[in-house]
């Protein structure tokens, strides 16, 4: 027993006395401290002891941090990485140090970073990322850091930050985030706002301005004038003013979304069907319905045609293309949706929509085709069952495109067809 003892003094102490040939190691001030600085070294070295509270990398040619980069040095407090040449910072490289409070990355290359490590670093109190090539910061990058005091983003290629992204750090006194070239648009209109009034040190703010649009180029982000701002709003449209009208071959489904807001909004479809969820970025198609280039690839036209203009066609509409369409539209300030359920209707008194959705009516034959009566009413108060329009002419395409610019309204939805089936659209 006793020499086991021994054994386990001996290397215990052979681990306080490590240390990488490169580096000096020693204590000071109660500090267990490593430094290898100015060393011309292109990689962390190993073999440092597991006490070690500060290292020192600063000033030589690291290229990057790795996986685990630092696993032997768990107790870490302050990390000093500043000059060298790193460029990415791989996902678990920095997630060991959970006592880490002091994180200096200032003057490297960095364009590629593990936002998510800094979730585990809860003890941070200064983190340095100036004069490096960071271009984006996920909204949630700063989440557990409320213990943060100083955060240094300058001198960075940031064109933006996502509004919250400071929310989460209770405990900051100091931010710089100057000289970065960002695009004062409406996605940006928060930061003056929230720089105007918070009680965070932000130094050198007439540096902290626009580098586009040119107009404002050269502006401070402080005296940045109101701009034409607005979140997304949409509306699905259609006009059920036809359902006698006599149905023709080629039976296409076409739907419209409306959607306003400055800027811009960006569309998208989310398709729920008996056979899936179907996701389009729109558009897919251009103004003939054939597949844009990059579109997902596909045997001819798309099974579903979302064009430019905010409208959607499906071309032999049936049974497998029943259920939820919805239309989600996004901008830089928030985002909006509007859904409609579709299902086809049989003869008979009432049906039920592929969602499992009852309605109810008098269904009547009439020249050809099913039409429901006056009587029609909702199977329940947030129903809308309306009777979709049929057209006596025309080609699908132009039906939806031609003679109508982007952003134009649709006046009504369109349907053409050999099937003596009557389309049933409910609003969600």
């Amino acid at each position: 027993m006793q020499g086991l003892c021994l054994l386990g003094w001996a290397v215990l102490l052979g681990l306080a006395g490590a240390c990488p040939e490169a580096c000096d190691c020693g204590e000071k001030y109660g500090f267990q401290i490593a430094d290898c600085a100015y060393r011309d070294l292109k990689a962390v070295p190993q073999g440092f002891p597991g006490n070690v509270t500060t290292l020192s990398l600063s000033a030589n040619r690291l290229p990057g941090l790795p996986r685990g980069a630092f696993a032997e040095v768990p107790l870490l407090q302050s990390l000093w990485l500043a000059h060298n040449e790193i460029r990415t910072v791989a996902a678990g490289a920095l997630a060991v140090l959970g006592q880490l409070k002091s994180l200096d990355l200032s003057h490297n290359l960095i364009s590629d970073f593990a936002w998510s490590d800094l979730h585990n670093l809860s003890a941070l109190q200064l983190l340095k990322m100036d004069s490096n090539e960071l271009t984006f910061i996920p909204r949630d990058a700063f989440r557990s850091l409320r213990a943060l005091r100083s955060l240094q983003l300058n001198h960075n290629r940031l064109h933006t930050v996502a509004e919250g992204t400071f929310a989460p750090l209770t405990a900051l006194s100091h931010l710089q985030i100057n000289d970065n070239p960002f695009d004062c648009t409406c996605g940006i209109v928060w930061l003056k706002t929230w720089a105007l009034a918070t009680a965070v040190s932000i130094p050198e703010q007439d540096s902290v301005a626009c580098t586009s649009p040119h107009v404002l180029k050269g502006t401070p982000l402080s005296r940045l004038p109101p701009l034409p701002c607005s979140a997304p709003s949409v509306q699905l449209t259609y006009q059920p003013s036809q359902d006698g009208a006599e149905l023709r071959p080629g039976f296409v489904l076409a739907l419209h979304c409306d959607a306003e807001g400055q800027p811009a909004p960006r569309l998208r479809w989310h398709i729920q069907t008996p056979g899936g969820t179907v996701e389009i970025a729109s558009p897919n198609v251009g103004a003939d319905g054939r597949p844009l280039p990059g579109a997902p690839a596909a045997r001819g036209r798309p099974r579903f045609q979302a064009f430019a203009n905010g409208s959607l066609l499906i071309p032999d509409f049936g049974k497998p293309e029943e259920g939820t369409y919805s239309c989600l539209a996004a901008n830089e300030l928030g985002s909006a949706e509007s859904s409609v359920n579709v299902a086809l209707a049989t003869p008979g008194e009432g049906g039920e929509d592929a969602l499992g959705r009852r309605f109810r009516g008098r269904v009547a034959e009439g020249r050809g085709c099913y039409t429901v009566d006056n009587e029609v009413q909702p199977s329940g108060p947030e129903d809308s069952v309306v009777i979709i329009y049929l057209s006596r002419g025309g080609s699908p395409e132009a039906a939806v495109v031609a003679g109508r610019a982007p952003g134009q309204r649709l006046p009504g939805l369109l349907l053409l067809g050999h099937s003596l089936l009557l389309l049933f659209l409910a609003s969600l």
